[in-house]
């Protein structure tokens, strides 16, 4: 499959500027680390959000932070989980990375005053979830612990706010990451700082360029690339699309985690959905299918507590054998007092529905939930690109393999947010990252109407979605390819082009570039997918539904000098 992407967004030209010594984009737990850890280093800090601090994908966190803390548990026994739910494709190194360094900075998050439930004895409770052999899942609020997290993050932002040296720029889109000259090799040129798209007003309204010699991209996950999803709104691709533009390595794109039991409310339901924790199974809850029988059991070993994709995929089989859109959470055995003091959370958004899971069963499908794959990095955040790092979701650091073990991924933005950032500061103070003068890449901008979002969203789940094959991701990767762009819109131009087909009815605005980013993403997806001629964690092809051991290998893309994407394999650990 040929993919062709512009190597830039079309924008009208910075109307202010800012500089930093580096950048932070986005306010999730690793953008909140990353933020905090430069500010004790750096003089200059500039921590970007696309909304208000508080609107990160973190706060959506229902389950926990995996953590070996518990002293029959090991950071051993932590790493040979994660091992086996990355099916053969975690980076040993950097799975070792996270379980040793983890409870140090769950540690540190106590510290910075986050409040963890805790066990009769004062100790923090742990619990279990799909995939892990011990107890060693840390959470807050019953089923809140994202926000908790969040919100200790925040709070300590909060105190230096004030701060001359750190500024916060919120309601701000990142359209493309600036970059200096490309190497007589082809190389990229090292980074210069972002471009951005305020929605305020003041010396701060439309678009900007902010100057650093670093930016660490920690924008979150790619949920609304698909028509249903568990993200929010705001996770649209951008840091992935960016860092691609830019000339980056992106990997294990097409390992996508489509969470098991998401609240089932009819066909037509669009946007973010209600997620249904994998902790209430972790507590026991157990999966029916229509007619009323427990499938799971002849599954997997492991029950409702397998990996998800074991799960998620053995759902939509069941869903095919009995003919039905969803199957039936049952929690009703764990009593109503546990539920509404375990669950709070959950209980509450259920009952909005209408839904008591004390009483009632709880109609589930799976639903987009997680992106495995990102923009490569190595243990200490660095992309291809010099002076450009990605963090938590947006990063592809080896973690998670071909499928997140459960609870991982507020861990992985901790642990590698952390040693982004104090390697941004090393090579800030050392003189090795210095400010250049950008320059505007070659080839054509893109820019792909607002209104095409629903048909990517539509191709997206058709083709790279929960069961995928050769036949489906073809006809997804023709309806993407057909999608038109139009470059000179940003320069005033008519609306189309003048291949005489009817107009394009787009214009420079944040629906737009947000779209050229879904559009961007569901293209790699697409392709790679359909590369990747196996079955493997995330990954289900109905063709190829067994795991190959020639694909003992990471799938990596990136864009070649005239917008074209190349992808390579790559030997894990190489």
């Amino acid at each position: 499959m040929t993919v062709d992407l512009a190597a830039r967004l079309a924008a009208p030209a910075p109307g202010w500027t800012a500089e930093a010594d580096a950048i932070v984009v986005g306010s999730g737990v690793a953008g909140l680390t990353a933020a905090l850890e430069l500010r004790t280093r750096v003089p200059r800090v500039l921590l970007v959000t696309k909304g208000v601090l508080a609107s990160g994908s973190t706060v959506w966190a229902q389950g926990g932070i995996a953590a070996a803390l518990d002293p029959d548990d090991s950071p051993a026994a932590h790493l040979q989980d994660t091992l086996v739910a990355g099916a053969g494709l975690c980076d040993p190194r950097a799975v070792e990375v996270l379980v040793t360094e983890g409870p140090v900075r769950v540690r540190e998050l106590v510290g910075r005053g986050a409040v963890f439930d805790r066990a009769a004895d004062g100790e923090i409770a742990l619990t279990r979830e799909g995939g892990h052999h011990a107890d060693r899942i840390v959470h807050a609020g019953g089923d809140a612990t994202g926000a908790e997290v969040s919100r200790a993050l925040l709070a300590q932002l909060e105190a230096v706010h004030n701060d001359p040296g750190i500024e916060v720029i919120e309601h701000a889109l990142v359209l493309d990451v600036l970059t200096g000259p490309a190497g007589p090799d082809g190389r990229p040129g090292a980074v210069c700082g972002v471009t951005l798209h305020v929605i305020g007003a003041g010396s701060r309204d439309g678009v900007g360029a902010a100057l650093a010699p670093a930016v660490i991209l920690a924008t979150g996950g790619i949920g609304q690339v698909f028509r249903s999803s568990t993200n929010p709104a705001q996770a649209t691709g951008d840091g992935i699309a960016a860092a691609l533009r830019a000339g980056a390595l992106v990997g294990d794109i097409e390992f996508v985690q489509f969470h098991p039991t998401v609240l089932w409310l009819g066909a037509g339901v669009r946007g973010q959905l209600t997620l249904v924790s994998e902790a209430v199974r972790g507590e026991g809850a157990y999966l029916l299918d229509t007619d009323g029988v427990r499938f799971m059991t002849a599954v997997h070993p492991m029950a409702e507590l397998a990996p998800r994709d074991v799960v998620a995929q053995a759902i939509v089989r069941q869903m095919a054998l009995t003919d039905a859109d969803h199957v039936l959470l049952d929690a009703r055995h764990l009593g109503a007092e546990f539920l509404r003091g375990r669950f709070p959370t959950i209980h509450e958004r259920l009952l909005e529905h209408g839904i008591d899971m004390t009483t009632d069963l709880v109609p589930v499908a799976p639903a987009q939930h997680y992106h495995s794959g990102g923009v490569v990095t190595d243990l200490v955040g660095r992309t291809t690109v010099r002076g450009l790092y990605a963090a938590g979701e947006a990063a592809c650091t080896g973690v998670h393999g071909a499928n997140r073990l459960a609870s991982n991924s507020l861990l992985e933005g901790l642990v590698f947010a952390y040693r982004a950032a104090r390697d941004v500061a090393a090579r800030v103070a050392s003189g090795e990252l210095v400010q250049a003068d950008p320059v505007e890449r070659p080839g054509p901008a893109a820019l792909v109407a607002g209104a095409a979002r629903s048909r990517i969203q539509r191709a997206t789940s058709d083709g790279p979605g929960v069961v995928r094959s050769a036949e489906g991701l073809v006809a997804a990767g023709r309806v993407l390819a057909s999608v038109r762009t139009d470059a000179h819109l940003a320069q005033g131009g008519p609306a189309g082009t003048s291949t005489g087909l009817l107009p394009v009815v787009a214009r420079p605005q944040a629906a737009e570039w947000e779209t050229t980013n879904v559009h961007q993403v569901a293209s790699v997806l697409t392709a790679t997918a359909l590369e990747r001629t196996e079955s493997r964690g995330g990954h289900f092809r109905s063709d190829y539904p067994v795991p190959d051991p020639a694909w003992l290998q990471r799938l990596e893309a990136h864009l070649d000098p005239d917008g074209r994407l190349v992808t390579r394999r790559v030997t894990i650990g190489s």
